[in-house]
């Protein structure tokens, strides 16, 4: 079975694409013509006489009773066969190393972010390494849009969750790629850290608040289960009777001093 023939973007479209887009293009469009040449050499179609088709002509028959009767006659006829001539080999452009200089045909960061750096001189620990899209909108303060609508959009990897499987996966982006973003959000570094600094005011703003509240409730807590009312009443303990006048009396309590006066018959 032939493969099928490759297709290119029109001339303006593809001027636009990155170069790595434009490389990758061209490298499938070799290895295309490639396969293509490899089968031809594998079946070659016979260039002589050609071969033999059948194709069932009518026959006009007299059937001698006034009319006549159309049959069916096979015929062989010879077809010639048309012999494909291999494609040209194009020349192809390869890319150039941002670290190295060199040339390359495709790497890891040019497939998946059009970086234009080869494998030998990918950084993955420290200059190329992959950040979640959480930490790069915590860190680098960028909204959904900068990541997803802003032109370039971001490209990303997908990773399973190292902490649940059963989570969605992650996208990882290229750090060096999330700083850049950044610093066209916010212009510079200085703007960037005070933005970062006067959002960490305001959540220990927030995160005070909090707290006085809870402190603010717990003392009023403790008051109320502290506070009693006494509902037992006071008994007076009197002390020794004194003598008044004639028959009058009078006991005074120990403890609230109140005077109970009273008289003896």
């Amino acid at each position: 079975m032939e493969s099928e023939p490759v297709t290119d973007p029109p001339l303006d479209e593809e001027k636009k694409l990155p170069a790595a887009v434009r490389a990758k293009i061209e490298r499938n469009r070799q290895r295309a013509l490639m396969l293509r040449q490899a089968r031809l050499a594998r079946r070659p179609y016979p260039t002589g006489e050609g071969i033999s088709a059948m194709k069932t002509l009518p026959k006009i028959v007299d059937s001698g009773g006034g009319f006549f009767i159309e049959e069916e006659e096979t015929v062989q006829k010879t077809v010639e066969n048309v012999v494909h001539k291999p494609g040209p080999v194009l020349e192809f452009e390869y890319l150039i190393c941002e670290e190295c200089g060199k040339d390359f045909m495709d790497s890891y960061l040019s497939n998946h972010f059009d970086l234009a750096v080869c494998d030998g001189c990918r950084d993955a620990e420290e200059k190329h390494k992959l950040i979640t899209r959480t930490e790069a909108k915590k860190e680098y303060l960028l909204k959904d849009c900068d990541i997803d609508k802003r032109e370039p959009v971001l490209k990303y990897v997908l990773k399973k969750n190292p902490h649940n499987s059963h989570w969605g996966d992650m996208k990882l982006y290229l750090k060096l790629q999330i700083v850049k973003r950044s610093l066209e959000v916010w212009g510079t570094e200085e703007a960037l850290e005070e933005a970062k600094e006067i959002r960490q005011d305001n959540r220990d703003k927030i995160k005070q608040k909090k707290f006085d509240k809870k402190v603010k409730e717990l003392r009023r807590a403790v008051r109320s289960s502290l506070w009693k009312k006494d509902a037992t009443g006071h008994k007076h303990e009197y002390g020794p009777e004194e003598h008044i006048e004639e028959d009058t009396y009078k006991k005074t309590c120990t403890t609230c001093g109140h005077e109970l006066n009273y008289e003896k018959m």
